[in-house]
């Protein structure tokens, strides 16, 4: 059996192991392999997603091996990225507070605005529905559910799928019982996560969110900045909302609008330290 050292890290309660390439050597496995063993909360340390640091990169400072607990790969990642940039930043693999991170979903600025609160420029929203993908004409869809209800549902992507639903209901609720459902619809070729949002005021949202490859969580940094575009699109937001999550707040900043899609959207959120230890494989 091989021992390696492993950092846990959570970006309000998101929580992922992280590790050195060196580390993930000495295992041996595949990532999607050992994303499975690791994140597992009963047989290994437990976790939302597998975080493994590469530092072999031809256009950014640093890049990123992102998978979900159930082995599953990840385009994007806004609480991981943001833990991944405190780690990288601590452990002086990079020596600035700003700097590029390349991840599956292109190259990502991260900037440390202090000791525990990380700023990500998450690149532009992608509303073009065949590229979410989201295999519909448009990105407003009436889904229908088999026990009568009916839901309003906007699809944006982040670099990974996301619809979005605005309701007046318990929005935990509806995350658990429908979005997994949602999560597997013939609707979305690459799965969806599935966003159950409650508008207090222009400026604040409460958001539960049923994660693809992951289930309910305690914050989603991607879902997040695509409910904020959502709900600017749709009329329902300012430019910059408090999103509150089970496990604390962003804020997310977008000054697009139906008239310029071309802006890019901005996640301030708080990261910290779970624990660090050691595993056998």
């Amino acid at each position: 059996m091989e021992k390696i050292k492993f950092t846990k890290m959570n970006g309000l309660g998101n929580d992922f192991v992280i590790l050195d390439y060196e580390e993930y050597e000495k295992t041996g496995m595949a990532p999607d392999a050992l994303a499975l063993k690791l994140c597992n909360r009963n047989f290994g340390i437990g976790a939302d997603g597998l975080i493994i640091v590469n530092r072999e990169t031809k256009d950014a400072d640093i890049s990123w091996i992102f998978y979900n607990s159930d082995g599953s790969v990840a385009e994007m990642c806004g609480n991981g990225i943001r833990c991944f940039a405190r780690y990288v930043y601590d452990k002086k693999i990079i020596d600035k507070k700003e700097f590029t991170v390349e991840t599956k979903d292109g190259i990502k600025v991260v900037k440390l605005v202090s000791d525990d609160e990380i700023q990500v420029n998450m690149g532009m929203p992608i509303l073009d529905p065949s590229k979410i993908p989201f295999n519909n004409g448009t990105n407003n869809y009436t889904y229908h559910t088999d026990d009568g209800k009916a839901f309003d549902m906007y699809a944006v992507s982040m670099g990974n799928p996301h619809c979005i639903i605005f309701v007046k209901e318990d929005s935990k609720y509806l995350a658990l019982k429908y979005g997994p459902i949602m999560e597997k619809d013939k609707l979305f070729p690459k799965k969806t996560n599935a966003e159950f949002v409650e508008i207090l005021s222009r400026n604040e949202v409460v958001l539960n969110v049923w994660e693809r490859g992951c289930g309910i969580t305690l914050a989603c940094g991607t879902g997040s900045c695509a409910t904020v575009v959502a709900g600017i699109l749709n009329g329902h937001l300012d430019n910059s909302v408090k999103v509150k999550l089970p496990g604390g707040e962003l804020k997310i900043e977008w000054e697009g609008s139906n008239d310029d899609l071309n802006k890019n959207v901005f996640m301030t959120g708080r990261v910290d330290y779970s624990f660090t230890g050691e595993i056998y494989i």
